[in-house]
């Protein structure tokens, strides 16, 4: 897959600030050119052009479709599942980001 930026943000941008170390971690063992960054949700404006992904905290659910309206149209949005976020496995997450990105 060719290089990608991903955004992931949470409230404050701590806990995301984890899970995007761990997927960074995860790319470089999957050898993908990946950007991903952890911001918080005030920030997504600023950030939303630069782009291909935006990953959300699933307790930000309610800011899916806030979120959709900011991103330009060709950016995916995806709500990170409780499963891996709640554990921070980068890996987990890269799966579910790759999984949208190729459907």
């Amino acid at each position: 897959m060719a290089k990608l930026n991903v955004l992931l943000v949470c409230g404050s941008g701590a806990s995301s600030g984890f899970m995007a170390a761990n997927m960074r971690k995860a790319a470089k063992e999957m050898g993908l050119d990946y950007q991903i960054k952890a911001r918080s949700e005030s920030e997504l404006e600023t950030y939303a052009d630069e782009i291909d992904a935006l990953m959300i905290g699933p307790h930000l659910a309610y800011l899916e479709d806030e979120a959709r309206e900011i991103v330009p149209d060709h950016v995916k949005v995806i709500l990170m599942k409780p499963e891996y976020y709640s554990t921070l496995d980068g890996k987990k997450a890269l799966e579910h980001l790759n999984e949208v990105m190729e459907g």
